[in-house]
């Protein structure tokens, strides 16, 4: 019997659960493919495809060096290449880890080829599939600060016994500090490209077909080393003051205190409870903030085990969820960057630049314009996926679906991350350089922030009238003239046809 393991782009670990599977390496036979035609599903940002596939080829050199007997091709398509390999090395078995997002898996599922396919459960997160659905089907409702605070039991991170450490779950309220002054915030641990690195880079610029973004310059890292690398200077520079701004934006800053981990983490170069446990001995040995510490484990331990877990919890259909019945087309300029709007501007000519942005610039900006807007959540779903460098479809189906557009009806979030320009002003310096004025809400120089909150609140306000608190702030709009009300409806109308 031969076995033979197909790794994918985004299963780059030694220990993932595909390799462990097998007990004697001798008799098994190694693939990594990059498909050309898989990416082509979408406009995918370069720096992604620079990251994934120069880690990949870097993975493959790992594997050689560890004794493992390696095929590394370049292809327009998966099966083709399979089937050749299958019959050259006769394999009899294809184990592959269970991908993280259910299309692949359906299109490993269809593959026409010679041998039975054998999906390994998936290591690469702390709770299996399987675990969370056990989790989830005994409650009424699925609040992440329930799963968290049983994450936090249940791997023993920042606890004293049954209780944690600091007499309190969560430190929310002292990590929401607007941005003044000089902040100094540290520089963020990049890296030179290498031989390799370059080879795709020149690849990628090559590519006869539509990408978003620029491939350079290009920092990331792209092995195992180079991701510990990152975790370490975010512990040893970042994670002290990383927890009062971490909701902060300011002009030219791109990274602020934020760790810049989510890349390494979604491919397998890092792993969660590593990055955490690195974290928890940091705030033992050095006695850190803990409401920098704890702010930033529950980003792992919490958010991201929990959208992961929710992804695989819902129904297929959940990728067309729209609550609102929102169909406005997406705006060009949310490929192009170029908008009056500052805080749109600069964010989104960042990621054209980084491929990267960090979950208040993703939440409270784009996708708060995309709700309020009436953005189409599926169009706005497809942008995330294609801009982002650490973008997944489970990493945002149910981050962009659910918890920023709501178009779910509430199956992971309270209520609406709906919010005029006074938030950005008040968390970021954007509004200073604007054409807009965040204190208007009709008018030319009105920000369209405003009309377009206010609208929003208007179109659906029957909807959102038992959504968590927004009942007290429906009230608001009983305080405004049906004269400005009318006039909010009609300048929304206008934004969309111009």
């Amino acid at each position: 019997m031969t076995i033979g393991i197909w790794i994918l782009g985004d299963q780059l670990w030694l220990q993932q659960a595909a390799l462990q599977s097998c007990d004697n390496q001798e008799n098994i036979s190694i693939i990594l493919i990059e498909s050309l035609e898989y990416i082509q599903k979408r406009p995918y940002h370069t720096q992604k495809l620079v990251l994934i596939w120069s880690a990949m080829r870097h993975f493959a050199e790992e594997l050689r060096q560890q004794g493992y007997t390696i095929t590394y091709e370049i292809a327009d398509d998966f099966q083709t290449v399979l089937q050749t390999w299958i019959h050259t090395n006769k394999i009899t078995e294809l184990r592959v880890m269970t991908p993280n997002d259910r299309p692949f898996t359906q299109i490993i599922q269809n593959l026409e080829i010679s041998c039975p396919i054998k999906f390994v459960p998936n290591n690469h997160f702390l709770w299996s599939v399987e675990e969370f659905q056990n989790w989830a089907k005994k409650r009424k409702r699925l609040l992440m600060e329930d799963f968290y605070r049983e994450g936090r039991r249940r791997f023993q991170v920042l606890m004293v016994e049954d209780q944690p450490i600091g007499g309190q779950w969560n430190f929310d309220k002292e990590n929401r500090q607007p941005p003044k002054g000089k902040l100094n915030t540290p520089s963020a641990q990049w890296f030179a490209p290498d031989e390799i690195t370059l080879d795709v880079i020149a690849k990628v610029n090559s590519l006869p077909f539509s990408t978003f973004g620029k491939a350079e310059p290009f920092y990331w890292g792209v092995t195992r080393t180079q991701a510990l690398q990152v975790l370490d200077w975010f512990i040893q520079h970042r994670l002290l003051n990383f927890g009062p701004y971490q909701d902060a934006m300011v002009t030219a800053e791109e990274t602020m205190w934020h760790a810049l981990l989510s890349p390494y983490l979604n491919i397998g170069l890092l792993q969660p409870l590593e990055v955490i446990q690195a974290v928890e001995q940091a705030y033992q040995e050095n006695q850190l903030p803990l409401n920098s510490v704890e702010g930033f484990i529950r980003q792992v331990l919490g958010w991201r085990e929990y959208m992961h877990g929710i992804y695989h919890y819902v129904n297929t259909e959940y990728s067309e969820k729209n609550w609102f019945n929102h169909t406005q087309s997406l705006p060009k300029f949310f490929w192009t960057g170029e908008t009056k709007m500052n805080c749109l501007h600069q964010i989104i000519t960042q990621v054209q630049r980084t491929g990267y942005a960090h979950h208040i610039q993703r939440l409270m900006v784009l996708s708060n314009f995309a709700l309020i807007a009436g953005l189409s959540p599926q169009a706005v779903e497809n942008w995330f996926h294609a801009a982002f460098i650490d973008a997944y479809d489970w990493v945002m189906q149910t981050n962009v679906i659910g918890m920023g557009l709501f178009a779910d009806g509430g199956v992971l979030a309270s209520k609406p991350y709906a919010a005029s320009a006074n938030y950005i002003n008040k968390m970021s310096d954007y509004c200073k350089s604007c054409v807009y004025n965040p204190k208007e809400r009709t008018g030319k120089n009105a920000c369209p922030f405003n009309f377009f909150y206010w609208n929003f609140l208007d179109q659906h306000r029957e909807k959102l009238q038992n959504q968590g608190r927004m009942s007290f702030i429906l009230k608001n709009l009983d305080k405004m003239s049906q004269r400005e009300i009318a006039d909010i409806r009609q300048q929304a109308q206008d934004w969309h046809k111009t």
